[in-house]
């Protein structure tokens, strides 16, 4: 019995070494000889992309106001940063696809000429170019590049001309367009019943088209403008604000003091100086955009720690235009899976299309005019008060198109 036990054992060492590597089936080592190192697996071969998607932005500085003070300078990085997050969003998701996504940026100076940026960034490989430049920097792109296999994508200016007579098919519009923002505004206002308001007009071209916006919402939503001024006491009215303004706004009975000041030329001087007590809104006080650091519903705190923690500030429309950009082309090219740029645009104006913007629905873009629908939050320094579309605005399609121009009202015509 002990023999056979002795054998089984022997037997079973034998299979015990036959299953060890050769190296391990060598002698034990003479003394003092250093242990074999342990096995070291190889290195898994990095994945190369199959397909790259090249994004180049371009933000031409705009003119700054006559007057402006420490807090109310812009970040050095505004709107770049948030491109920068898209990117990273972008790669979160496509990297298990093989999609890579690049990025070039390029800041051109108040008086400088974006176009020849925007040429030699199409010359690099960029295929997707941001924009944000006046309207007519935007037409000269546009144009110079409308045989080139590019998407222009706006995500500064809101002209609504670029969304009706002056549209290009090679351009898709993530800024909201002012009709859209002083739509949002009007309807909430209309739901408040606050109908009758006091428009205060800046001097320069863009107050004076924010102001016919506003009075294009007062015809469609039911709000009239009872009386109309244009601010001509200049910069200087800071220092005497509390004797300037009460002149200049005793205009009788009204709901709400509506401005037109994009250049922030006096807007900010304007509450708590008015001859009424009465509510301040447009470009100052109760505000229309896209978006806000006081934004936190439907995710979008995450968002905004994502952009923190990158950035090291709070996130701004502009931040939040660029990263609507960038983020678009990349859910698009979970789909196409491709770089083609006439396959990426297909998929932006599919019927089954959207885009996550952290508002509570979706996003996506219009086929008539290439704008991006999407609500528009109404807030103030420090909150968010609500989102338009309000409850009650109905819409045969999407609520959405009740901000802006529904496609019976657009003259675009594609060029």
């Amino acid at each position: 019995m002990r023999s056979r036990a002795r054998a089984a054992a022997t037997a079973l060492v034998v299979f015990a070494c036959a299953a060890l590597p050769a190296a391990a089936q060598n002698a034990t080592p003479p003394a003092g000889a250093p242990a074999a190192p342990p096995l070291a697996a190889k290195p898994a071969a990095a994945i190369a992309p199959e397909q790259t998607f090249r994004i180049g932005v371009i933000r031409q500085i705009p003119e700054p106001p006559p007057w402006i003070a420490p807090l109310q300078m812009p970040p050095d990085n505004l709107g770049i940063a948030g491109a920068e997050l898209g990117i990273k969003d972008n790669l979160t998701s496509g990297r298990f696809l093989k999609l890579d996504y690049k990025l070039a940026t390029e800041t051109v100076p108040t008086d400088g000429d974006p176009l020849p940026v925007a040429q030699k960034l199409v010359e690099d490989g960029n295929r997707f170019l941001l924009l944000d430049v006046p309207a007519e920097q935007l037409l000269r792109i546009a144009d110079a590049l409308k045989d080139k296999d590019v998407l222009l994508i706006n995500v500064g200016a809101t002209d609504d001309r670029l969304r009706m007579a002056d549209c290009r098919a090679n351009v898709f519009h993530i800024a909201p367009s002012r009709s859209m923002l002083t739509d949002a505004l009007a309807q909430f206002l209309v739901t408040k019943q606050w109908r009758n308001w006091f428009l205060m007009v800046g001097r320069t071209d863009a107050d004076k088209l924010y102001a016919e916006a506003v009075r294009r919402s007062a015809r469609k939503f039911g709000g009239k403008i009872v009386a109309e001024k244009t601010w001509d006491y200049g910069p200087d009215a800071r220092a005497t604000a509390q004797s300037e303004v009460p002149r200049g706004t005793q205009v009788g009975e009204y709901d709400m003091l509506i401005v037109a000041d994009e250049l922030g030329e006096f807007g900010d001087i304007l509450p708590y100086n008015t001859w009424l007590s009465r509510p301040i809104a447009g470009t100052q006080g109760l505000m229309p955009l896209s978006w806000h650091p006081t934004m936190e519903n439907w995710g979008a705190s995450q968002l905004q720690s994502r952009f923190f923690k990158l950035s090291n500030r709070l996130m701004q429309p502009l931040d939040f235009q660029m990263w609507e950009g960038v983020f678009a082309i990349g859910s698009a090219s979970l789909k196409t899976r491709s770089s083609d740029t006439a396959k990426v645009r297909a998929q932006l104006l599919a019927p089954d299309y959207d885009l996550p913007v952290f508002k509570g629905v979706a996003a996506s873009f219009r086929d008539w005019d290439h704008q991006l629908r999407q609500p528009i939050l109404l807030t103030h320094a420090t909150n968010t008060v609500t989102l338009s579309p309000q409850a009650g605005f109905l819409h045969q399609s999407s609520p959405l198109d009740t901000l802006g121009f529904d496609r019976p009202e657009t003259t675009c015509t594609f060029k």
